[in-house]
């Protein structure tokens, strides 16, 4: 999951410079030696014990090699509702995990990393958790063919600002594609949608024998807009003008996101 977004939020800045030039007939030089990195960092913690991870890397040069460097020796704490901050451990270079800490609906959670002399906070309000009722598989015709897609069965409670995230498993390997949704047009009302993805190639296709997992997260309002952002500049979406760097809900100049969230998880075996 890690790479996955990751490799999506650091591309994003080269996306905006290709868009750009590839509108102009005059061929202009970018000087993008001159851009300075940026720290991204991604921060979970779910309602279960072990969840609580935050990985940190740094943007890096076009012309550079696709491997992004963690963050090593970095201060990275984690408060609830204002209480006393509790330091979460590097266990290896850019990488921060704590094995005890662990999300209370409606408690507020405040991330703070110190970086050198750089300081980036977040405020998050651990969601209400919502039942995952059910998952099955159903054929549907897209391309000329018969495919299984997963299907997600769930009631939203009464009441606007419920938003979900759903990450698909295919025998232990995550699905790519970013699947949100928040309540805006189904508050309180049951809900039955598929889990979409137009991938054609044969490590994305549900087959029999496979077992497919969905987890599903009931994420704020702000992780929300992250999401669905980073997945409308990575695909051009037609709701946004020109690719751009997904809306983050952290402060202090980097990118990423704070994602407190509850988690439920239901898998499935394809039958042949």
């Amino acid at each position: 999951m890690k790479k996955s977004y990751s490799y999506s939020i650091l591309l994003i800045v080269a996306v905006v410079i290709l868009f750009i030039a590839g509108g102009c007939e005059k061929v202009i030089r970018l000087k993008t030696d001159d851009v300075p990195p940026k720290y991204v960092i991604e921060a979970n913690m779910s309602n279960e014990k072990g969840d609580c991870i935050v990985y940190i890397t740094q943007t890096i040069r076009l012309n550079d090699r696709t491997i992004f460097p963690g963050v090593p020796l970095a201060q990275i704490t984690i408060s609830d509702n204002g209480g006393m901050p509790v330091g979460i451990p590097e266990i290896t270079p850019g990488v921060y995990h704590s094995d005890f800490l662990r999300a209370q609906p409606g408690h507020t959670y405040e991330l703070k990393a110190i970086i050198g002399d750089q300081i980036f906070t977040s405020e998050v309000k651990a969601p209400r958790k919502v039942a995952f009722d059910s998952l099955y598989l159903q054929d549907f015709e897209a391309f000329g063919s018969i495919r299984k897609f997963a299907y997600v069965d769930f009631r939203d409670p009464t009441g606007k600002g419920d938003s979900y995230r759903f990450l698909q498993f295919k025998n232990g390997v995550q699905n790519s594609n970013i699947f949100v949704m928040n309540d805006e047009y189904s508050d309180g009302r049951s809900i039955n949608t598929f889990l979409a993805y137009f991938d054609q190639s044969d490590d994305q296709r549900i087959n029999p024998g496979d077992t497919i997992e969905v987890q599903m997260q009931c994420i704020s309002p702000s992780v929300y807009k992250f999401f669905y952002s980073l997945s409308q500049s990575s695909t051009g979406g037609t709701e946004v003008v020109a690719p751009g760097n997904p809306i983050t809900n952290i402060k202090g100049g980097a990118l990423g996101y704070f994602n407190v969230y509850m988690k439920q998880e239901k898998t499935i075996i394809v039958e042949k």
